[in-house]
């Protein structure tokens, strides 16, 4: 995959990893040898959703398939309190955490009830809550616990937050809520990159943005299965990525003895595809995502 990809001892957190690119992070860590954390509101128990696969467990086992060791945790990323106690869990088992990676987003449930590219005066307030409750806010509250537990102790660790696009908005954004809470997103790393080295902490920030995933949502909305190789046979799916492109690109960065020279950026998957040389899981590098 990549000539860094042994995470052996390494301690991660994936929050938002019952589907989607949550999911591809956490198993490609645990393909690399890594413990993952493993969380979300989707258990076996009661998922959030009942018309595309995908729970916490279901992930967690799949790692340790890999070789690594999968923990499934159900947390609200949405709710402090559960967010502590996450992270007091971690502590009391592995006393350590190496990579946090702040995945979950709340943006896109109840994705039908309006249209997506509507003004924003059609937009319901419910959408801009969630992106920013269960996205954006998520991401911070979890970034203040991984500091608070570990890292001002420790000193060092990886803290990546994803979603966000490079060309996102541009002379037409698709949705003002969206453009401006992914905007957000890589302003909110490069700044918490800059706080972290004017206390002389060795911890790296950055954002990273996957291209067009085929979710579980994407290929369902196509009528396909979870990695069904036809999806080369719909045109409008040619150049998407799996769920684990991105995986393999945190896994590339968490193995990166000089990931910290890439601290407060915004990269790509395609990119860094390119920079340490690996593919996407059906052998094809795919370029960075543009609308």
């Amino acid at each position: 995959m990549t000539q860094f990809n042994n995470l052996q001892g390494k301690i991660a957190l994936v929050t938002g990893s019952s589907r989607g690119g949550g999911r591809g992070i956490a198993l490609a860590l645990g393909e690399a040898g890594a413990t993952v954390y493993v969380t979300g509101r989707s258990t076996r128990a009661q998922s959030t959703r009942a018309d595309v696969p995908g729970t916490i467990e279901d992930t967690a086992d799949e790692v340790t398939k890999r070789g690594g060791q999968g923990i499934a945790v159900r947390c609200d990323h949405t709710l402090d309190e559960d967010v502590k106690a996450l992270y007091e869990q971690i502590k009391r088992e592995q006393d350590t955490l190496d990579i946090v990676v702040n995945n979950a987003w709340g943006g896109y449930e109840d994705y039908e009830d309006v249209d997506f590219q509507a003004p924003f005066w059609e937009q319901p307030m419910t959408r801009w809550d969630k992106m920013f409750g269960a996205g954006l806010r998520a991401q911070m509250v979890s970034s203040r616990y991984a500091m608070s537990t570990f890292w001002l102790e420790q000193k060092t660790g990886l803290l990546i937050n994803t979603g966000v696009y490079p060309d996102i908005g541009g002379d037409n954004p698709v949705n003002v809520f969206y453009d401006t809470v992914k905007r957000a997103v890589a302003n909110m790393s490069r700044t918490m990159s800059l706080n972290l080295k004017a206390n002389g902490l060795d911890i790296t920030a950055l954002a990273l943005a996957p291209g067009w995933m085929r979710t579980e949502a994407v290929l369902h909305h196509y009528g396909l299965q979870p990695d069904d190789l036809d999806f080369l046979k719909v045109e409008a799916l040619q150049a998407t990525e799996s769920i684990e492109y991105i995986g393999r690109a945190v896994v590339a960065l968490a193995s990166d003895p000089h990931v910290h020279l890439k601290a407060g950026q915004l990269l790509e998957a395609g990119t860094l595809a390119e920079e340490y040389s690996f593919t996407d899981i059906d052998g094809r590098r795919v370029p960075p995502f543009r609308a």
